[in-house]
């Protein structure tokens, strides 16, 4: 028995969380609640925080469907950046932007909550929480089904359980609409696509976009071919797989990536002249900010798969989100 005191003790004091249903000795405030992380960590809150800082920009996409702008204390510099976020005029309001901040940089945003992915630098956690800040651990989701755990776990965080629960309600609706449209799509004409990413090993069986395009109505042939993510792409398999469209990066950087020059290579490969997206032209550039969405506005790149496939039938503008701020 002593040594299992001893034993939450120690964890206690390495983990800086305490465990599930533990009553602090202080008198709790009006707005007190508590959330636990994905690794069972219950993070006890004073109120609603007022300066939320989130590692990754997926959750930098979500926290502006649940609270306003002022409430964040930074987000990631590429968030105002058309090509890589949806979410351009709502981070334009947030001055404050950063990268991959260290301790010491996030201690200086001095933020009331810290929301860290999974995948991050979980080693800064132990760090953040030894210095008093609440931080909160969401998983890398890798399917639309983890990423609406995800909304409801950060609405939770930020004190806005129902905005959660409208914005989920969002989701929902976006996806009945799309798959309304989907239905009505023959078997027969249904699309086989191959997503060409910057990241070569991004793309196959378990990750989100494989799983958006489920809801998009196509199949995924690096799926189709057994590639997991994580797994590159041979060229050899590219030609068995044959897609009838190849989705092309919109990606742009200072670091010398051209779109027309990736574009060549696939065009002009003479081992690729039997594909049938490249024999039709069918090489096409969907908006990166919706296609490697990590948020509540994956619907939107769900939608953007459909629209690389069928056509005007699933058009949308730029910059489309869900919220449930007013």
């Amino acid at each position: 028995m002593k040594s299992i005191v001893l034993g939450m003790l120690l964890l206690l004091l390495l983990g800086g969380c305490r465990p599930p249903g533990q009553v602090s000795m202080a008198e709790p405030a009006a707005e007190s609640y508590e959330v636990t992380d994905v690794y069972g960590c219950t993070t006890a809150m004073p109120a609603p925080p007022q300066r939320i800082l989130t590692l990754s920009m997926g959750t930098d996409e979500i926290l502006p469907g649940l609270v306003k702008p002022e409430r964040m204390a930074a987000v990631n510099s590429l968030l105002d950046d058309p090509a890589n976020s949806n979410v351009v005029g709502l981070a334009r309001q947030i001055p404050q932007k950063v990268g991959e901040p260290t301790v010491e940089q996030i201690l200086k945003l001095q933020p009331d909550l810290v929301i860290v992915p999974d995948w991050g630098n979980l080693e800064q956690v132990p760090s953040l929480r030894d210095m008093g800040l609440k931080v909160v651990v969401c998983k890398g989701a890798a399917n639309v089904q983890e990423i609406r755990e995800t909304v409801q776990l950060l609405a939770q965080a930020v004190g806005e359980p129902k905005r959660g629960e409208v914005l989920l309600g969002k989701m929902d609706a976006k996806l009945q609409e799309i798959q309304q449209r989907v239905e009505r799509i023959p078997p027969e004409e249904r699309k086989t696509v191959v997503l060409l990413s910057v990241m070569a090993a991004y793309g196959g069986i378990g990750c989100t976009f494989d799983d958006a395009c489920r809801y998009a109505g196509v199949q995924n042939g690096m799926a189709l071919a057994g590639i997991c993510s994580g797994q590159t792409m041979s060229k050899e398999q590219l030609v068995l797989i044959n897609p009838d469209v190849l989705l092309l990066p919109s990606y742009r950087d200072g670091n010398g990536f051209r779109q027309d020059e990736f574009r060549a290579a696939y065009e002009n490969d003479p081992a690729l002249q039997t594909v049938k997206a490249v024999q039709c032209g069918a090489l096409k550039s969907p908006r990166d900010a919706y296609i490697y969405n990590g948020s509540q506005d994956i619907v939107f790149g769900i939608q953007e798969i459909a629209f690389m496939a069928y056509g005007e039938a699933f058009a949308q503008p730029a910059e489309e989100h869900l919220s449930a701020v007013e």
